[in-house]
């Protein structure tokens, strides 16, 4: 499978231009689509999954229109929104169930395999007589995957899913969307860094609608090694003057400490230590260099 997207554009009515000749190729396996609230990043998911039209531009999928047939795009797309709502009176069983005849598995005995061994793969089996309204948001996004699983889709899109998720919920989704990765093209959109690192072998940023950076993470974060850079801060005005003189990408407390990083092609000075690279670093440099442009 592979999908390819080219100029596209679209501009709500209220005027906000939410993408600008927005150009991917993206092919079987996990793509990471990173970007601040507000980038871009719902409407293009939104557009892909054939629910809002574009101004311009082109989205192929193995050589179906996507933005006209849209039909055809249906059958072989799973979709899990940022916002996944249920029935909260119904149980997982019967609710998933409800859905796999939406998505047109009708024979009673396909879709009996189908609901039970999604639940099972989500790990919600022994839930599946529990009602929607009383499951943890992580298990709700679980059981928003198995929808999204239903009918074998050959693309699937997932819009921020481990927002708001406790650690514990968030590894086990992770693990999950790690399991289906293959086989199918995975696009995962968030603005958590992690999740693209943990998963994505090809990832895009994207900031006010365009495309700033696209490519697999790896030769990204190499190009920057020998040139992060990491300081303690014990006053609050020591970072005021490293942010006026210097390029500061990130801050972290830990353990009452604030750690400033730094990209610097050499040692900006006195208490520096070298570091060794990550995405987010390369994530808020390229922010930074954007906004500055």
């Amino acid at each position: 499978m592979h999908l390819t997207i080219t100029g596209l554009s679209k501009t709500y009515p209220n005027g906000v231009q939410a993408l600008r000749n927005v150009d991917l190729s993206i092919s079987s396996n996990m793509f990471g689509l990173l970007g601040p609230n507000g980038a871009g990043k719902s409407t293009l998911m939104r557009t892909i999954a054939t629910l809002q039209s574009a101004d311009s531009g082109e989205v192929l999928l193995d050589g179906l229109n996507v933005l006209k047939e849209k039909d055809s795009v249906r059958r072989v797309l799973g979709y899990l929104p940022q916002e996944f709502g249920v029935y909260p009176k119904m149980t997982a069983l019967d609710m998933l169930d409800h859905l796999a005849v939406m998505k047109g598995i009708l024979a009673r005995g396909e879709r009996k395999d189908a609901v039970e061994g999604l639940l099972q793969r989500v790990n919600l089996w022994e839930w599946r007589k529990k009602k929607l309204g009383s499951f943890s948001g992580g298990m709700k996004q679980r059981f928003g995957i198995a929808q999204a699983l239903l009918g074998n889709p050959k693309l699937i899109i997932v819009d921020e899913p481990t927002a708001g998720l406790d650690p514990t919920e968030r590894n086990r989704f992770l693990n999950l969307l790690s399991s289906i990765g293959s086989g199918a093209i995975v696009i995962l959109s968030t603005h958590i860094v992690d999740d693209v690192s943990e998963l994505c072998s090809e990832m895009a940023i994207i900031s006010g609608g365009a495309v700033i950076l696209k490519g697999p993470p790896q030769p990204a974060i190499n190009e920057m090694r020998n040139k992060m850079w990491r300081k303690s801060l014990l006053r609050r005005e020591e970072l005021d003057d490293l942010q006026k003189n210097l390029h500061v990408t990130s801050t972290h407390l830990v353990g009452g400490v604030t750690h400033a990083r730094v990209f610097s092609e050499i040692s900006p000075g006195e208490g520096f230590v070298p570091i060794e690279p990550d995405l987010e670093d390369v994530y808020f440099l390229t922010l930074s260099r954007h906004q500055l442009n």
